[in-house]
């Protein structure tokens, strides 16, 4: 694909974006809220453009940037460390473990204006297929904007939570869409000592936002081997400051050792050294079977593994209806040759039309994911698009006590809690999502196979519940998580469960082994669940005792359905938990205004101890003594709009709680904001 054409569309994606309210915040104009409203950092190496910036852009020099002073970095610092992953036997006999990889490169957002901590819509690139991902890239880049983005806080949380490391992104464009030769020199100019100054400061910001390191993307052309030169050198001393930071570096195949740009599509003498200095790189479009090949054995030979190349497919504009010769890069008969990295697979959402909901989104997602039999332990290999599901074994987080899940994609039409409307607002913020089923969705039964997704229109906590809908002629076996969670004589699973149509019976299936092969279904026990009393949601408690004398360990969870009134059936499951004890939170201490316009607040406090804490919700509390919710954050910071007093309240009260692994909330603290 053409690079300068690329410039074009991601200019063109980032204005459909428009800045947004935090979560479940009413709306306020943009002039109350732009001083206070927070958002994901940007910066020039150092010099600026010339003239002003666009409305909502802040031009800024990363050479001049501070932690000490950076008074949105409390929003923008991310909370949930990098979760260690292990690989469980493949569900089908085509993915492969220790093989290629993949590498996502995606526009959350626009370069500025792109909300700290989520937006009051439920339109958004929820991503949920972590289990096939490697590393994320946090595309962006503007001339006009900022050249360097620094992932927002949410992302991070999200990708963590399922041990995907994430890049921020180093995007120099071409001279033909406004990149300035200038702008690389800035990046890559030495001090007295000999040493690069902005490497520094680059590992610095990624330590400081608690994200993994850096996409380094050089396409300003008109350089010279000086320029090369100077170039690499900042890439090894950037290489080594990360390496001892715990952060990574990936380098885009455009700039070569001369100083030129221009794209190789392959790993060779041109780029090789760039290679070297970075862990590993991304192969631009122009690859073909036989340069990728030749760039994998040539990986090898330089004593490097060939799967630190990702070739690049562009699937902005196409989506799964993308041709590409899928094995030149991961062969159904052999080895894979290279890793894959998969440019812009936001489409999944952009190609909708306007009036798309969630169910939509994620349809389409899955269908992307997954493949078209939208079932991982049937792949269908003779669908023209090879899903990631097909060739690359998924990976799980799921491996301590306590786990729980509520099954919140982080975005939502309205916000629930315990089953009850606490928001009837639309919001997303991607870090509260939960770890999710990372085989979705796999369906075994005689009879006919229900229709499984995630659910809008109702849930248990957060925004969204998993449905399950269909004839249930005969039982159907769900499977939910690969695991490696340890059976003592206390552990327990908590069910979260609703049936909305007909009758079922609801078993849980718990496997304490792998399969003897790939492909095959965990040997499962299927305990029985207590149906409870009673409509609605309930919660039922299933012990595992009498199982920790088989191995010790929960390999795989899933539920098993059997209509017991006849056909059709819709059930919902809103919530998993396994434990071996429950704790609650300590309340948030320090609780205060850091900041205020009117209604528009900047908030602060600080982490509790002891206890882990899995975020905090915030509530305003109304002049009848009634909570309502105005959203929830990883972060120890939020900002809320619009919060003014009504008539005869003398002040806004507002309540931040610390809410467990298990959901259980702390007692509150409160702060009050006179009008």
């Amino acid at each position: 694909m053409n690079p300068t054409r690329r410039t074009v569309l991601l200019a063109g994606a980032a204005a459909a974006f428009l800045p947004a309210l935090s979560t479940g915040t009413a709306q306020a104009a943009p002039k109350a809220t732009a001083t206070l409203q927070p958002y994901a950092s940007y910066w020039y190496p150092d010099s600026l453009p010339s003239g002003s910036p666009g409305p909502g852009i802040t031009w800024r020099s990363l050479k001049t940037w501070r932690a000490a002073t950076d008074a949105d970095l409390p929003f923008n610092a991310a909370s949930v460390p990098l979760a260690p992953r292990f690989t469980p036997t493949p569900v089908n006999t085509t993915a492969r473990a220790g093989q290629a990889r993949i590498q996502s490169l995606v526009s959350f957002g626009p370069t500025s204006s792109n909300p700290s901590q989520g937006s009051a819509t439920a339109d958004y690139y929820a991503l949920t297929h972590w289990a096939y991902i490697d590393e994320l890239v946090f595309w962006g880049g503007s001339s006009g904007e900022g050249l360097i983005l620094a992932p927002n806080a949410p992302v991070v949380d999200a990708a963590h939570r399922h041990g995907v490391p994430v890049l921020g992104n180093i995007f120099l464009p071409p001279a033909a869409y406004g990149g300035q030769l200038q702008w690389t020199r800035d990046l890559v100019r030495k001090d007295g000592s000999g040493h690069y100054p902005l490497a520094a400061q680059l590992v610095a910001v990624a330590a400081a936002h608690g994200f993994d390191g850096w996409f380094v993307n050089a396409e300003t052309g008109g350089g010279n081997s000086a320029l090369g030169t100077d170039m690499l050198g900042f890439v090894k001393e950037l290489k080594r400051l990360a390496t001892a930071a715990g952060q990574r570096i990936t380098w885009y195949d455009a700039m070569t050792v001369n100083g030129s740009v221009s794209w190789q599509g392959a790993l060779n003498g041109q780029n090789q050294a760039f290679f070297q200095a970075a862990d590993d790189m991304f192969v631009d479009f122009r690859w073909s079977a036989s340069s990728l090949a030749a760039s994998g054995q040539k990986a090898v030979q330089l004593g490097r593994d060939r799967y630190a190349l990702w070739a690049g497919v562009d699937v902005e504009s196409g989506g799964w209806n993308t041709s590409v010769d899928w094995d030149a890069i991961v062969p159904a008969d052999r080895s894979h040759l290279t890793s894959l990295g998969l440019y812009r697979p936001e489409w999944t959402r952009g190609h909708l039309p306007a009036d798309h909901t969630p169910e939509d989104f994620h349809a389409a997602d899955d269908r992307f994911w997954t493949g078209r039999s939208l079932d991982p332990s049937r792949p269908d290999t003779a669908d023209s698009w090879r899903a990631p599901a097909l060739s690359v074994a998924d990976r799980s987080t799921v491996a301590a006590l306590p786990f729980a899940t509520a099954f919140n994609t982080g975005h939502g039409l309205c916000w629930y809690d315990d089953g009850e409307v606490a928001s009837d607002l639309p919001w997303n913020h991607l870090g509260l999502q939960d770890r999710l089923p990372s085989r979705r969705w796999v369906v075994r039964t005689d009879g006919q196979r229900p229709a499984v997704a995630f659910d809008f229109a109702d849930a248990w906590r957060g925004g969204s519940s998993v449905l399950v809908a269909g004839a249930l002629d005969r039982p159907t076996e769900l499977d939910l998580y690969a695991a490696r969670l340890p059976i003592g004589p206390d552990t327990v699973v908590e069910l979260t469960q609703r049936t909305d149509t007909g009758a079922v019976r609801v078993e849980l299936a718990v496997a304490t082994a792998e399969p003897d092969a790939a492909g095959g279904a965990p040997p499962y026990t299927y305990l029985p669940v207590p149906a409870g009393s009673g409509d609605g949601w309930r919660t039922s408690v299933v012990r595992l005792s009498g199982l920790s004398g088989r191995s010790g360990t929960v390999h795989a969870l899933g539920v098993r359905l059997t209509a017991t009134g006849g056909g059709p059936v819709s059930w919902r499951l809103g919530g998993l938990a396994v434990h071996d004890g429950t704790d609650t939170p300590a309340a948030p201490s320090g609780l205060r205004i850091t900041a205020a316009s009117g209604g528009d607040l900047r908030l602060a406090w600080e982490h509790p101890a002891p206890g882990t804490v899995r975020h905090y919700t915030l509530h305003r509390v109304l002049p009848d003594g009634t909570r309502r919710f105005l959203g929830g954050t990883g972060q120890r910071a939020y900002f809320t709009g619009g919060q003014t007093p009504a008539p005869g309240e003398p002040a806004v009260r507002i309540e931040v709680r610390a809410v467990g692994e298990l959901y259980t909330s702390s007692a509150p603290a409160t702060v009050a904001h006179p009008s």
